[in-house]
């Protein structure tokens, strides 16, 4: 079997698949780039033996990092399982042609949504990924990827109202039945949850027009995306594993 790791700078999460893709287990713990390489094994092989794995059921690897520590300490770990690894990295060979100025700053996560976006969706694509930060990739008509948006993810927003107003700190975060919220948990719920679901609306809407793009699918994934998905239809299709797959697709390629 395949394992897939992407780290983000907040959550790792970690994807045992099938050769089609299909995950037979996902974990996701936080990324602390303070971890060893041993803390890291330990970690992985516990993980693969409470869903009944061991490091023989894995075939091969592949990491994707946007946290240089965690890349180096993962890259150690994967190495003892003594198969074939992948350390994916912008400018490795790919079905999609990185066409920013700068290449090499593309963060590998967004590499791999574009690519497994433009499999599973074709060209052109929106890939809206709900991270630490929130991400619009974007693959144009012609297969290429070339930009998006970056913007503080919603969890950063909530853990910012959350460390300077204490009567609000225990709030869920999840969708609100109205906007209008007659509490001030519910208030606070619909400005984070359908807050980021306008944000993501009005940006994929201008994006589609620049572009003209219009009616182009779009995809959510991260952590977030179901809960926000609820307070909006803009979304063509809610892809968790998105970003696993595309770093199976990355090392495969």
């Amino acid at each position: 079997m395949f394992l897939a790791i992407d780290v983000g700078n907040s959550q790792t999460t970690f994807g045992l698949m099938d050769a089609e893709g299909t995950p037979a287990a996902i974990w996701r713990c936080q990324s602390d780039p303070r971890e060893t390489t041993d803390e890291l094994s330990l970690r992985l092989a516990g993980y693969l033996r409470l869903r009944g794995f061991g490091p023989s059921d894995v075939d091969a690897s592949a990491v994707a990092s946007v946290v240089p520590a965690l890349e180096r300490s993962w890259t150690r770990a994967l190495s003892r399982l003594e198969c074939k690894l992948t350390v994916v990295k912008p400018g490795m060979p790919s079905s999609v042609e990185v066409a920013i100025p700068l290449p090499e700053t593309l963060g590998a996560d967004r590499l791999a949504n574009a690519v497994a976006a433009k499999a599973a969706y074709g060209a052109p694509v929106l890939v809206v990924d709900f991270g630490t930060a929130t991400n619009i990739d974007v693959v144009d008509p012609e297969g290429r990827f070339v930009g998006g948006v970056i913007s503080p993810g919603l969890m950063l927003s909530a853990e910012a109202i959350f460390a300077r107003a204490a009567k609000l700190a225990n709030v869920a975060v999840e969708c609100p039945e109205r906007v209008v919220g007659n509490t001030s948990e519910k208030a606070l719920q619909s400005g984070l949850v359908i807050g980021a679901a306008a944000s993501a609306e009005g940006l994929v809407a201008r994006i589609q027009r620049e572009l003209g793009i219009e009616g182009c699918p779009v995809v959510a994934t991260g952590g977030l995306a179901r809960t926000v998905s609820l307070a909006t239809e803009c979304f063509t299709a809610v892809d968790p594993n998105l970003t696993l797959r595309g770093i199976m697709l990355l090392a495969q390629s």
